[in-house]
Formats: structure tokens, sequence, C-alpha cells
């Protein structure tokens, strides 16, 4: 499927197409300011639940589906596969690897604003779980993908002690002044188990968690500093009360 055109998600026919970062259909006039992919493999052990996340019926018109038998597999594909302006919906906060690694060649400088209640940050040597869902952050920053001024993380509060001990080491913070100053675009990774269970469903809920009225102020914040180069949505079930809160996020971040 080429990534120019996409299925529109209101009249279904295969007829919108890309112009500019965004699409229009040709058969019923609607505009949309991104293209979707999904991405419905979590890489982990009893993740079915959040893969089945990324079948999420969302309002953008799907521009093609990522579904490798190996995550290197998937990271590829969904790089070089990526729209003018993808939101990405994912199983696992594993998706958002491809993506930026699809996008960093795009922009002089692109940052990644992680918004997320867990780091991502373990790797092989200090995982207890040995799911990679817990290693795409550090995984791009270990590979010099991005580099750590350029990365926020937003969010954050069930942290094992060596991801901590990363981030006091990198001086990674959920600092958008810092994060931002300086890059040409922005990559935001929302893992929606970010906010307080009581506003989504997830696989992975912690408690006391920001509304998501504070997250829309914070996606708000973040896209009046720079252009958002793409967004990537992941960490939670198929669920259609899930729909509107991930809408309405997705509008907070200019979708």
């Amino acid at each position: 499927m080429s990534f120019l055109r996409a299925r529109c998600p209101d009249c279904r026919t295969f007829t919108a197409v890309a112009v500019g970062p965004g699409y229009e259909c040709h058969a019923c006039g609607r505009e949309f300011a991104a293209g979707l992919i999904r991405v419905p493999r979590a890489w982990g052990a009893g993740g079915q639940a959040m893969a089945e996340g990324a079948n999420l019926a969302l309002a953008y018109p799907e521009t093609g589906v990522v579904a490798r038998d190996s995550l290197a597999e998937q990271t590829t594909e969904l790089a070089a596969m990526l729209p003018e302006r993808p939101l990405v919906l994912g199983g696992c906060c594993c998706a958002h690897m491809g993506a930026v690694r699809g996008l960093v060649g795009r922009v002089d400088r692109l940052a990644v604003v992680w918004l997320d209640a867990h780091g991502d940050l373990n790797t092989p040597e200090t995982s207890p779980s040995g799911n990679l869902w817990g290693m795409p952050l550090r995984t791009l920053l270990d590979d010099g993908v991005v580099a750590p001024q350029d990365v926020a993380l937003v969010g954050a509060r069930s942290l094992d002690p060596p991801e901590q001990a990363y981030l006091d080491e990198a001086g990674i913070d959920d600092s958008l002044e810092r994060s931002l100053a300086g890059v040409d675009a922005v990559y935001i990774a929302l893992d929606v188990d970010v906010l307080d269970p009581g506003d989504a469903e997830v696989f992975v809920p912690e408690p006391d968690g920001p509304t998501t009225e504070q997250i829309e102020a914070i996606l708000r914040d973040a896209v009046s500093r720079v252009p958002l180069a793409g967004i990537g949505v992941t960490g939670h079930v198929r669920d259609d009360r899930n729909i509107p809160v991930v809408s309405r996020l997705l509008a907070a971040a200019g979708l």
C-alpha cells in the first residue's frame, strides 16, 4: 500500500490522497491532518490486549499496517513507509522506534517528547522482565538516533533503579524548554498509561497520573514551540472508551 493513498475512515473508500502533510478524501471531501499506520504487535510476554489496541477505531485515513515477525523488521518497514506527518498507532512502545528512525533523517535536529508512566529505559541486562517494550527509548538513545538533550520524559512514575540512574547521568527530565530548544521538529511518543487510570483503559495502569486535561496542556505547549513531525499512540487496549480520550489528545497536538 502506498503511503500517498489511504482508506477514508468516513466513507471507507480507498480515495484519500496525500496533500502536503495531510490527506483529502476524493469521495467525501473530508480533510485529515495525518496519515495513520497501525502496528499491531507487542514485544513482550502476554501483551495481546495491548497489541489489539493498535486496531482502535480512530478517524484518520489508514495508510498501512506493519505486522512483522521481528522487531528489527518492524522498525525497518515502519521507518520506510511513514507518511509526511504520521500517526502511528502501536501495540507497544516499540512502535516509536521505527517512527523516530524514519523521521530523524527528515530534519537537522529532531526532539522526542516521551509521555509515559514508565521510563522504557531498561537494557537487556537491567530489565527485570526481559520485555522489549521496556527498552525502546533507551535503545534510541544508545544507538545515537536522538541525543539526551533533545529528549523529555514526561509523566514517568514507575522507574526501575537502573532507569533512574540513567536519567540522572544523562540529564534527562520532563522539561520541554530544555528538550525543544534549538530543534527543528518534535516526535511525540504518547503512551496512554501516562494518564491517571481513571481517565483511560490501558495495559499497565499506574496510579497518581496526570489528567487528560493536564496532558492536553503539555501537548499544546510542545507543538506551540516547534513543528510536529509525527506522533505515536501506544499502551492502550482496544476499548471504545479510549476513542474520545485519544482523539482529544491528538486534537491537542494539532491533529
